[in-house]
């Protein structure tokens, strides 16, 4: 069990945005998850992982896979109040859910550094 959010790398986010966006996708995602696996998750820990995306297109396709797949997900677009216009695309949540689910996923996707 577990969360993964997807940055849109193309955006080069200054590190303070960057920690606000990806807070916005957990909650998000989290929300969209069914009650059990919410508890499930809250109960080991909270595992997230926070990964590499290339662009708003590459983000959009993930949310597509994901629901697709019945992951809860949620894509982040930006309110436009501080350093991108609104609407941009910043990232995107999936889970709390299975690893094997999301690894179908992202497994090939580089950790954020």
């Amino acid at each position: 069990m577990k969360q993964v959010i997807v940055v849109n790398e193309a955006l080069a986010l200054p590190r303070g945005k960057l920690a606000a966006q990806v807070a916005h996708a957990a909650i998000d995602a989290f929300l969209a998850a069914p009650p059990k696996a919410q508890q499930r998750w809250l109960r080991d820990g909270m595992p997230k992982i926070v990964l590499r995306g290339d662009s708003a297109a590459d983000l959009r396709q993930l949310l597509e896979a994901a629901l697709a797949a019945g992951l809860p997900a949620a894509l982040i677009e930006d309110a436009g109040h501080t350093v991108v216009e609104a609407g941009t695309i910043t990232c995107i949540g999936i889970g709390p859910a299975d690893d094997d689910a999301i690894n179908r996923l992202t497994g090939d996707r580089k950790l954020l550094k």
